[in-house]
């Protein structure tokens, strides 16, 4: 709870009240809940995370995505400041905020670092080892052993059936059409998470795996039941 404002200070050109919703200020309850999702991606990552987006409620939740085209440890950081940012200057906080990002070819020190960083500033990390991809081949099967980014192209390929588009804005519809199958995906994402984890297996030496399904499923609980 905030320090009561005194009396005497209302009014003077100093005060300004802090981190009031434009509903609140009309006297009405916003029970909305606010999301960051930030994204090393500027296009394959905003364009799966705003197709969900369209499928929830707006009056449950409101999402701001951005594609950064930054990535591990800048990333983090850049998220930090929008929330900081939000925070001092926006009509409501964030409630949530997580970053989206890849191992790729980056140090090992760099992307375990990034994650360590983001846990202890509070941040939510979806990480993917070694890229975002994995999360899509894991609605196909399941797959424990590691991939290098040339070869997600080619095995996504066999897999939709068609060419794949990187930066397709429809992955998440056609991913879709395949009847439950986020819900293996996550099952099969959490099964190679729980694996790496219990044998203390940094997430930079984590290959494949993938945290993606967290956020998904957190996504989910705001869908109409």
């Amino acid at each position: 709870m905030g320090r009561p404002v005194k009396i005497s200070d209302q009014g003077r050109p100093w005060f300004r009240p802090r981190f009031i919703s434009s509903e609140r200020k009309t006297g009405t309850r916003d029970d909305r809940k606010y999301y960051l999702i930030m994204c090393e991606g500027a296009k394959t990552e905003p364009n799966y995370f705003k197709s969900i987006q369209s499928e929830l409620p707006r009056k449950t939740i409101e999402i701001k995505i951005l594609g950064e085209g930054r990535n591990t440890l800048s990333l983090v950081k850049s998220a930090i400041e929008a929330r900081d940012r939000q925070a001092e200057t926006g009509s409501y906080e964030f409630d949530k905020v997580w970053v989206v990002f890849d191992r790729d070819s980056f140090p090992p020190d760099s992307f375990d670092n990034a994650i360590r960083s983001a846990t202890a500033h509070l941040i939510d990390c979806a990480w993917s080892n070694e890229a975002f991809e994995f999360w899509y081949i894991l609605h196909f099967e399941y797959r424990n052993t590691g991939m290098s980014r040339t070869e997600y192209q080619g095995k996504l390929t066999e897999l939709l059936g068609e060419p794949y588009q990187k930066n397709d804005p429809q992955m998440y519809q056609k991913l879709s059409r395949r009847e439950g199958s986020w819900l293996r995906a996550a099952e099969r994402a959490r099964r190679l998470y729980i694996d790496f984890t219990a044998s203390k297996t940094p997430p930079s030496q984590s290959n494949p795996c993938t945290t993606v399904y967290k956020l998904i499923e957190e996504l989910d609980q705001f869908r109409a039941k």
